[in-house]
Formats: structure tokens, C-alpha cells, sequence
């Protein structure tokens, strides 16, 4: 099961507020949860955002995806969290580079020798077909 930490609406007509949830990626927007991680409510001026930074390191430490726009949320709360996943991120990525650089760097080695070794040898014209009395 795929899992995504993103935002839900919630509330009225023009006095939107949003809950931080984990849920599957198939599900819709306002869909099944699993777990509320948090909320927030812009129409406050202050203290209008909650994360539980436990629950969400859990989740992110599963193999949970942030979304950006709860990313973004979250790195005003516990900027922490996000520089930890972000350090991940760029690990992992330098460690796909190098194996990337690995594998295309192997067939040049190998391709080099073959070719002094074993020059291709030129292949004897196709011997001609007799006519047949059909074919005049």
C-alpha cells in the first residue's frame, strides 16, 4: 500500500480549514484516512497550525510521502523533519548517480579489448540460382 501525508479540507463554504492525514494514494482528496497528523486553519492569524512530529517522523520513516503543499506546512512547524528528509533524498540520489556512472562506465572497459581481438571476417557473395523451366 502506497502512502501519502497531504492535506483535507474541511469546514464551510468560503471558511476552509485542513487537516494534515496519511492516507492511501488511491483514495480522494476528502476520502478514508488512516491517521490525522494535524491541522490547520488559515483564517487564524496565530498558532493556526498543530503537527504531531512523532506520528509524522513514524510515517515518514514507513515510506510515507509528504505532498509539497503539506511540505510546506510542515516546514514552518518542524523545519527539522523536512531537512532530515531532505538529506535522505539527496543521499539517495547521489547514491543512484554513482551506480548510474558505474554501469555506463563498465561497457566502455569491456567493448575496448573485443574489438583489437577478433577483426570480422568478409562474407562470400550468395551463389546465384539456376533457372528453372517455370521461371523463363
Amino acid at each position: 500500500m502506497a502512502v501519502k501525508i497531504r492535506m483535507r479540507q474541511q469546514g464551510r463554504k468560503n471558511r476552509q480549514t485542513f487537516r494534515l492525514v496519511v492516507t492511501d494514494i488511491r483514495n480522494p482528496r476528502d476520502g478514508k484516512y488512516v491517521e490525522t497528523l494535524g491541522s490547520y486553519d488559515p483564517h487564524q492569524k496565530s498558532n493556526n497550525i498543530t503537527v504531531n512530529t512523532e506520528r509524522l517522523n513514524y510515517w515518514l520513516s514507513k515510506g510515507a510521502t509528504l505532498s509539497e503543499s503539506a511540505e510546506r506546512l510542515v516546514k514552518g512547524v518542524a523545519p527539522d523533519v523536512i531537512r532530515e528528509l531532505q538529506t535522505k533524498r539527496n543521499a539517495k540520489r547521489v547514491k543512484l548517480a554513482a551506480v548510474r556512472r558505474k554501469k555506463k562506465a563498465a561497457p566502455k572497459k569491456a567493448a575496448a579489448p573485443a574489438a583489437v581481438e577478433a577483426p570480422k571476417k568478409k562474407r562470400a557473395p550468395a551463389a546465384k540460382k539456376a533457372k528453372t523451366k517455370d521461371e523463363s
